[in-house]
């Protein structure tokens, strides 16, 4: 009899946790949180075979409030499938960044590999061409500093490095090599994802770094290519720009004795051989990624602390977040003395404008001049780090006119930062000018509205 109803417990317990995998990959909240009340082991169940917990589910379909219920119920953030890849591996390879914020804020481990390829959770951001993911990944090794562009090509000071900055510790997070010796940067220039290569050279990513033959991964371009010769396979012309505007060698020769250029040739890369052909004329200025104007270790710190997932609890404040109008204030902001709430202080510092190509060089030997004195460089910059460990807003006096979420995008042009914070007021009949507010260095321009066409 006893072993009878432990047979009927364990194919009950087997049904009940394929229900809560169905609930996670359909992001069935109301489901979820139901059978984790009745049972709050299920959320360590796994499938058969492939060892799928719920959590991998809501990883890979973006159900990060599923995957926020699993992870206060107690499940293991690291738990690997039959492949080795762990949640934050998923979130990061389908390009969730509210997931992998989620994870991070978990403390996920980043440095986990997988069993086939021997991937991190950046190689597999860099990947599949998901930048948002990628910063999010390395939120804790980047520092908040206002000249940190400048502290990594030039080495830091006594007077400008943060004591929470290990550059060491960055660059080789950076460069960790997967299987092959592919680091993240070989997989982004093969793949054309422009704004992951622009975003890992700004960190410390290597341009001279080499694949080895290691008698099991299949490399077709040749043991001892560079990031340059996977760009020239892949065929983006502004990979290949980029790599070489941070000092790759065109002339550089793999094992089998190809240069990048031989390589685009073999491949029929035909729109990449006349940058592979010669030296580019006088100094290549590329600008820094966007994905570095958002200070995301300091917040990430801040939400950590303040326990941003307890958003049901009552406000402590006397007016509600300034952002969605409801939920308890944790950030606070200086100048307008608003507060917010850390899930939407989270959302404005982990979205960032999409650049394109046009907007990566200025004073390039590429581009026409004239086209170049026109054009407006994307930045985003929300937040940026005071010593008082709070982060600064600049919003207007009132709270913004929109019950959602406020769009993030800037453009900075003659050193001026312009931030948008809420959209005019339809009767102006004007809907395609924003109301901006300006920032100049890190001191915003008290309550002076800009406009400009975006």
């Amino acid at each position: 009899m006893g072993f009878l109803s432990l047979v009927g417990n364990s194919f009950g317990c087997s049904a009940s946790g394929e229900r809560l995998v169905s609930a996670a990959r359909d992001g069935d909240l109301q489901e979820a949180r139901a059978l984790l009340e009745y049972n709050p082991r299920l959320a360590r169940y796994s499938t058969f075979g492939g060892r799928n917990s719920p959590l991998h589910y809501a990883a890979a379909q973006g159900h990060h409030e599923i995957l926020s219920l699993l992870l206060e119920s107690g499940v293991e953030i690291n738990l690997r499938n039959y492949r080795g890849q762990t949640a934050l591996m998923q979130a990061c390879q389908y390009g969730h960044w509210e997931v992998v914020q989620t994870l991070i804020l978990f403390n996920a481990n980043v440095h986990r590999t997988d069993y086939l390829n021997g991937g991190t959770a950046i190689h597999f951001a860099a990947l599949h061409g998901h930048a948002p993911c990628l910063r999010l990944v390395l939120a804790d090794y980047v520092p908040s500093l206002p000249n940190f562009c400048t502290m990594m090509n030039h080495g830091s000071s006594e007077e400008d490095s943060a004591a929470d900055f290990d550059h060491d510790a960055l660059v080789k997070m950076v460069n960790q090599k997967a299987d092959g010796g592919l680091t993240p940067l070989h997989m982004a220039a093969l793949n054309g994802h422009v704004e992951c290569v622009q975003l890992l050279l700004d960190l410390g990513a290597s341009v001279s770094e080499v694949t080895i033959e290691d008698g099991t991964t299949i490399d077709l371009i040749g043991a001892g290519s560079t990031p340059l010769h996977y760009a020239a396979c892949g065929g983006n012309a502004v990979c290949c720009q980029l790599l070489i505007a941070r000092g790759a060698c065109i002339a550089v020769q793999n094992a089998s004795g190809w240069t990048p250029l031989m390589v685009a040739r073999s491949w029929q890369r035909n729109s990449v051989e006349e940058i592979l052909s010669k030296e580019p004329e006088g100094r290549i200025r590329t600008l820094p990624s966007p994905y570095l104007c958002l200070p995301l270790m300091s917040i990430m710190n801040i939400a950590r602390e303040c326990g941003w997932r307890y958003l049901n609890q009552s406000p402590v404040c006397i007016d509600p977040c300034a952002v969605c109008l409801e939920g308890s204030c944790s950030v606070a902001a200086e100048g307008c003395k608003h507060e917010f709430c850390t899930r939407c202080a989270l959302y404005l510092c982990s979205t960032s404008y999409t650049s394109t190509s046009n907007h990566l060089f200025h004073q390039s030997s590429w581009d026409e001049p004239d086209k170049r004195a026109t054009e407006k460089q994307p930045f985003t910059v929300i937040l940026h780090d005071v010593p008082s460990r709070e982060l600064r807003f600049f919003c207007p006096d009132r709270r913004p006119p929109v019950p959602d979420r406020i769009p993030v995008r800037a453009h900075a042009t003659d050193g001026l930062i312009l931030l948008p914070i809420a959209e005019l007021p339809e009767d102006t009949g004007d809907e395609t000018e924003p109301a901006l507010y300006g920032f100049h260095g890190h001191e915003p321009l008290p309550h002076k509205v800009l406009k400009v066409r975006i």
